[in-house]
């Protein structure tokens, strides 16, 4: 046989081969067509509307958060500057209460019976206790003295020692040893008072 007679079965095996060729070939060509077809499906799925609307409501969430912690920061500040100034005069007021005691003090020892060059003297201190109380009530600054027969408070009042009687209810004040002192709305001193406490003799005897 010559060389340029060719095989029937090499021919079939090349065309075979060439065929194998050409379909992998056209898969390869279908799965890169499907990888592109899938490709904007995943774009799709990405909306900007939706973001950009989530987005702007994240951000005004934030801008409300920030009004409202501004406008507390602006409250308080505002509190605190009026405390400031209504209670400025606390310490010097809390200072100026011995000067107030000790000229009622001074009053309250005078006799009833006092010569008459010594009624000047008297007046002069009456009227130097009366101009401090009028000045310390034009800084919010007011006395506390409570009457006898009135019902302790303890807002207000002190107990210092207790008096035994029947003639006013157990916790009734029955006598005021020093006069309390109230700054706007603060205790700035309580009233120190004997309160009454129940006869525990009367008590027995009247049950």
């Amino acid at each position: 046989m010559s060389a340029e007679e060719k095989n029937p079965a090499e021919d079939t095996e090349g065309q075979t081969a060439a065929e194998d060729h050409t379909v992998t070939e056209d898969q390869a060509a279908d799965e890169g067509n499907t990888e592109e077809q899938d490709a904007p499906a995943d774009d799709a799925d990405l909306d900007p509307i939706a973001a950009l609307t989530e987005e702007v409501a994240m951000l005004k969430d934030q801008v409300l958060r920030a009004r409202a912690e501004t406008e507390n920061v602006r409250r308080r500040a505002d509190r605190d500057r009026a405390d400031a100034s209504a209670y400025a005069v606390t310490g010097f007021a809390r200072d100026m209460l011995s000067v107030s005691d000790n000229l009622r003090r001074a009053l309250d020892s005078m006799p009833e019976d006092i010569a008459e060059e010594m009624k000047v003297f008297v007046e002069g201190v009456e009227m130097t206790e009366r101009e401090l109380l009028n000045t310390m009530e034009k800084y919010g600054i007011t006395k506390v003295e409570p009457e006898v027969g009135e019902k302790f408070d303890h807002k207000f009042h002190q107990a210092m020692f207790e008096v035994p009687t029947t003639e006013h209810a157990p916790g009734s004040v029955m006598q005021v040893v020093a006069a309390g002192y109230v700054i706007k709305d603060r205790l700035l001193r309580p009233a120190m008072v004997g309160v009454a406490k129940g006869d525990a003799k009367a008590v027995d005897t009247e049950a």
